[in-house]
């Protein structure tokens, strides 16, 4: 997979894991993982099967976020 889509992953007190958002997706769309290293792997699977499912039922994919694109650098 050679998409360029946005990982946010944050620590979460409440929850005492790594949340991660993938803010391409939609507000709702999360995992986690217990460590830094299983919530980046765990996102990673999420994107792909996002990507499959989309391409399977010919839905356009969102555009990646990019810097140019998401935020300002100052």
């Amino acid at each position: 997979m050679n998409y360029h889509y946005s990982v946010v992953i944050q620590w979460s007190d409440e929850d005492q894991c790594y949340v991660v958002s993938l803010p391409e997706w939609g507000e709702f769309c999360h995992t986690h993982g217990d460590t830094y290293e299983e919530a980046l792997q765990n996102a990673q699977e999420v994107l792909e099967l996002l990507v499959e499912s989309a391409v399977e039922d010919g839905e356009t994919l969102p555009e990646p976020l990019t810097v140019g694109k998401s935020f300002q650098v100052a």
